[in-house]
């Protein structure tokens, strides 16, 4: 039997896949420039399609996102003329993610460089660190702080010229609970593919807007309200430090759901949610009767107005937010912007609604300066920021990796995981 060959990771394009609750969609892209991509290709695999497999974030059952993750990848290989796509970078989110400080701490006994093996150990004895004080927790995602050089703090990650004998690394730790991680990967190993990294939804998110808005940002202190089908989230950061990180089990799937409850089919709700719904009724400017088809149920049609709808969306943004902007009420002194983001962000009104409610700026976040200007404007709608922020700290990790090799997993570490898997369920 003929061996199977690693690849380097830099031959092969920069592929991100975002485990979203309505779908999973997966990027391909390449440089062009520095902090400048071009899209080869998307694609996107809706989950109602299919078996759910990913619910507020978190993998559900493996062998369905594993059956998922291989089509959706398999489909953007043919779309970009490969044979196949063995590797992608992930980013993750979801209800249960805390965060926590932690550091590590090395004396090379006399000023030498800082070499990326070093840093990756100090970054693997951070993980460790936590996963060993709580067996039910595993890190998701370790975000760089600060480091200390021979007691002389800095904000960058050190360079391979910079030269030290006491060497200090302050990381952020997003962790949750064990079963997410164990059901990542082996949701990627049943797809026959390796994950080349996991970063952490946050992170993709203000990586790309501090690229387009510039790094001031994090220094005057941001936060970034992330609307998804079934999470909402709030994170908020300044200079270095992630000050909060809050997720609610409510989204844009929830608002849908309390409108097709005054009488409407799911998909008629959505419709009208997209193109006719406004946050508050004060944002809307055309007062409209819509007949619509009502559900099997009920039968007939019905007639909702304009107003109507956006009475009924606001009830539930606010149900939505209460908890969210609460916290932000404690933080929002000490910073300058609220982003918001996510497919549930189009909402008409939103930024004007939000902006009621905080003394921050409140903006869209974009990305689309770190695409290249033929993209298609689809691409540039804030459901895609995650994906090209996870291409951009992809290639940025293999910056700092370079001739890194990617393994697929071969034939008998799929049946292992089915193997497993059947056990459990009949458990």
């Amino acid at each position: 039997m003929a061996r199977r060959q690693n690849q380097i990771a830099d031959a092969l394009p920069l592929v991100a896949i975002d485990l979203g609750s309505d779908s999973v969609r997966a990027m391909a892209a390449r440089r062009i420039a520095a902090d400048l991509f071009q899209v080869l290709g998307v694609e996107e695999r809706p989950q109602k399609y299919g078996n759910v497999c990913v619910e507020q974030g978190i993998i559900t059952q493996s062998s369905n996102a594993g059956y998922v993750i291989a089509e959706v990848l398999k489909l953007l290989a043919n779309r970009i003329g490969l044979t196949e796509l063995p590797t992608a970078f992930v980013s993750v989110g979801g209800q249960s993610m805390q965060i926590v400080a932690v550091h590590s701490r090395r004396d090379q006994a006399r000023k030498k460089e800082i070499s990326q093996a070093l840093l990756d150990e100090m970054e693997l004895e951070c993980k460790e660190k936590i996963e060993r004080r709580n067996p039910e927790v595993a890190v998701l995602g370790l975000v760089p702080s600060y480091f200390t050089l021979d007691g002389v703090e800095q904000d960058e990650m050190p360079s391979e010229e910079q030269r030290a004998a006491l060497v200090e690394a302050h990381y952020i730790a997003f962790y949750g609970r064990k079963a997410m991680d164990t059901q990542l990967q082996k949701s990627f190993s049943q797809a026959g593919r390796s994950i080349e990294h996991v970063f952490v939804r946050p992170e993709t998110l203000l990586s790309a807007f501090a690229t387009c808005d510039g790094n001031h940002i994090l220094m005057n202190g941001c936060a970034v309200l992330d609307f998804g089908a079934q999470t909402t989230s709030l994170t908020v950061y300044k200079g270095g430090q992630y000050l909060l990180n809050k997720v609610v089990p409510k989204g844009g799937y929830h608002i849908t759901r309390m409108l097709e409850q005054q009488g409407m089919n799911f998909a008629t709700a959505e419709v009208l949610k997209k193109k006719y719904g406004c946050a508050s009724p004060t944002f809307v400017t055309k007062e409209v009767k819509l007949r619509i088809p009502a559900s099997p149920e009920m039968g007939g049609d019905m007639v909702i107005s304009a107003r109507e709808l956006a009475e009924a969306i606001e009830l539930k943004l606010q149900e939505i937010l209460a908890p969210l902007m609460e916290e932000l009420k404690k933080v929002e002194g000490r910073i300058a912007t609220l982003y918001i983001t996510g497919g549930g962000s189009m909402l008409s009104g939103l930024a004007e609604y939000l902006q009621g409610l905080t003394s921050a700026k409140v903006q869209f976040g974009a990305h689309n300066l770190l695409l290249h200007r033929d993209t298609e404007e689809k691409y540039l709608s804030p459901q895609y920021t995650s994906l090209v922020g996870t291409i951009l700290l992809g290639q940025d990790y293999r910056d700092s990796h370079k001739n890194q090799l990617v393994r697929k997993p071969g034939f008998f570490d799929r049946v292992k995981e089915s193997t497993l898997d059947m056990f459990i369920d009949q458990q």
